[in-house]
């Protein structure tokens, strides 16, 4: 496999600052420092500055006092949810190095006030290709974070309602003061090959048939990572698998997953040729050479440059796979 940077949303370029999280007062902190600033979130969309032609855009940053002031000027209510991300490493746009970050999700009507213009408000699978280290982390860890919130407002143990403590980084059972933290859900996700070095694809049922991708699955209690990679590809394509190698990770916030990237090879010639689908969650199964797949993609669909499974596709291709369609797939 070649060379390459990290997975799409595995780059960062920040200090989550966890110590900072805890004292009482830094949010009034936070609201008084000239350098603080905030990453606005809306229905998983977050600002980007005016894109111009020929330079990327960037994560629109604002002051803290200049979003609280415009929606207080209009009657509007604060942000519904306020995370602390963590302290800026280096100089870069609106922030210096130690720059404290927060990430503020506010409704519809406050972020048609703060920018109207549509386009600005842009998602993470679409953003996060054009965006620097610094401002992919940000993006990822506040959509996590905002995804972790909106599902967790009740008490998983008794049904109380729960409220945000730690900078936004637990929450708090108002009946037995319990607290409940982030979940993240471990998948497995695999780049299968053969003895001639093919890989092998499948097409979820839920997909449209010309579309392939890497075969994955969660991660079940009480199971190792590459226990879970043989049972996986056993159960979506009847084969199994040796050579189980870690490759790389990262977050798929869509809601709550780390993607957890590996590689495997089909036990046998014979194994391989007798790959079958389940007909459940794998409707579809093929193997591609890398002259069949460069030749498959005007018609076939693969997973665009965000998902780890491009990017581990991208590894075995040995080149960019300029056609694939971007916004799918894990």
């Amino acid at each position: 496999m070649r060379e390459s940077t990290p997975p799409p949303l595995a780059r960062a370029r920040l200090d989550r600052d966890g110590v900072g999280r805890g004292p009482a007062d830094r949010g009034e902190r936070f609201d008084a420092d000239v350098d603080a600033r905030v990453l606005l979130l809306h229905d998983g969309r977050a600002l980007l500055t005016e894109q111009v032609d020929g330079v990327s855009p960037v994560l629109d940053l604002r002051p803290p006092a200049d979003v609280a002031a415009a929606l207080a000027e209009a009657g509007l209510a604060p942000a519904s949810l306020r995370c602390y991300l963590g302290r800026a490493l280096d100089d870069e746009g609106a922030t210096t190095a130690g720059s404290p970050i927060e990430a503020w999700v506010v409704d519809a009507e406050a972020a048609a006030l703060i920018e109207p213009e549509e386009a600005r408000w842009v998602g993470l699978r679409q953003a996060a290709p054009m965006l620097s280290d610094r401002d992919s982390g940000l993006f990822t860890q506040a959509v996590a974070i905002a995804n972790w919130h909106r599902s967790s407002s009740f008490c998983p143990r008794c049904g109380a309602p729960t409220v945000p403590i730690e900078s936004g980084w637990s929450r708090r059972c108002t009946n037995d003061g319990g607290q409940v933290f982030p979940r993240t859900d471990a998948a497995v996700i695999v780049l299968v090959t053969d003895a001639d070095d093919r890989v092998l694809l499948g097409s979820n049922a839920m997909w449209q048939s010309n579309r392939f991708s890497l075969l994955a699955g969660f991660v079940e209690p009480g199971e190792s990572l590459e226990s879970a990679v043989v049972r996986e590809i056993g159960e979506e394509a009847g084969l199994e698998v040796v050579d189980v190698e870690y490759v790389a990770s990262q977050p798929w916030p869509f809601p709550a997953s780390l993607m957890l990237g590996f590689t495997a090879r089909a036990v046998s010639p014979e194994a391989a040729a007798a790959v079958t689908p389940d007909g459940e969650e794998i409707l579809e199964l093929r193997w591609f050479s890398r002259d069949e797949l460069t030749v498959a993609l005007p018609e076939v669909g693969v997973p665009g440059r965000t998902s780890i499974a491009g990017w581990l596709l991208e590894q075995w291709y040995g080149v960019p796979i300029e056609s694939s369609p971007v916004g799918w797939g894990a």
